[in-house]
């Protein structure tokens, strides 16, 4: 398992500063045993975050570990990945201490997962010339599919396709190219990143719809319960309070929405 890159911020929280709620001390334990907050970042998300002009990781995800480890009282480390199944696989280890990972039952026996904060959308994307024109159409014998391993819409498909073939690639980001160059009939993704891949890609269309909806969660490691309560108390109040939504429009994200209060819907 290899990370992209590992990203120390010495952001120091001041606990009981003004407008800054102080944790509970069996969430801080559990949440940050070592003194940080070592936060997974899925730079392989466009909606959950991306570089800035400094290379920096930025975005909702990251808004939300600052605000997080302020609130714990320690500085934040941004642990930096290019997809969703290498921060599951890292934490299997204990590689980090929170995550930002879509919802999904394959995942909730191996990390705690808080409410959705996040709602986005998965697509399919074909060349302009295919016959598919409707979802539905996609799974179908003959048709190949190729996704990110070990994303959301992944393992979403793999207990749904009955009659296409699932073919991987390491990472989300690299799915339209390996459609391209492997002339595959479908490529599955968040549709974000293939609206932004359609247009530096001749000749291919986006279904209309979606295929399934992808509940943007929290996550942190199993058996630290006082951890998990909080970032789901944590999580809510987020949505809530409007600081997700402010986060989306400060990012300029399109087509995403704030979850509602609550477990997914």
């Amino acid at each position: 398992m290899r990370r992209s890159c590992v990203v120390a911020l010495a952001c120091l929280a001041l606990a009981g500063c003004a407008g800054t709620p102080k944790a509970p001390e069996a969430a801080v334990s559990d949440l940050a045993p070592s003194g940080r907050l070592r936060a997974a970042i899925n730079l392989g998300n466009p909606v959950l975050a991306s570089r800035d002009a400094s290379g920096q990781p930025q975005g909702v995800s990251v808004d939300l570990a600052r605000e997080l480890a302020a609130r714990l009282g320690v500085p934040v480390e941004l642990i930096a990945f290019d997809a969703a199944g290498k921060v599951v696989e890292a934490g299997k280890s204990g590689g980090w201490d929170i995550a930002f990972v879509a919802l999904d039952p394959a995942r909730a026996a191996e990390i705690a997962q808080s409410t959705p904060y996040v709602v986005i959308e998965g697509a399919y994307l074909v060349r302009e010339d295919s016959p598919i024109r409707a979802n539905a159409e996609v799974d179908r014998p003959g048709n190949r599919i190729a996704v990110g391993k070990g994303s959301a819409y992944d393992l979403y498909l793999t207990r749904n396709i009955k009659q296409a073939q699932i073919v991987r690639t390491q990472t989300s980001a690299a799915v339209v190219d390996f459609f391209v160059q492997e002339k595959i009939e479908v490529a599955a993704g968040v549709k974000q990143q293939l609206e932004a891949d359609a247009k530096r890609t001749p000749g291919v269309r986006i279904l209309p719809g979606r295929f399934m909806v992808i509940n943007q969660a929290m996550a942190s490691q199993r058996g630290k319960e006082a951890g998990a309560r909080y970032v789901r108390e944590f999580v809510e109040e987020m949505k809530a309070s409007g600081f997700v939504a402010r986060a989306l429009e400060r990012f300029q994200i399109q087509g995403a929405a704030v979850a509602l209060a609550g477990d997914a819907q």
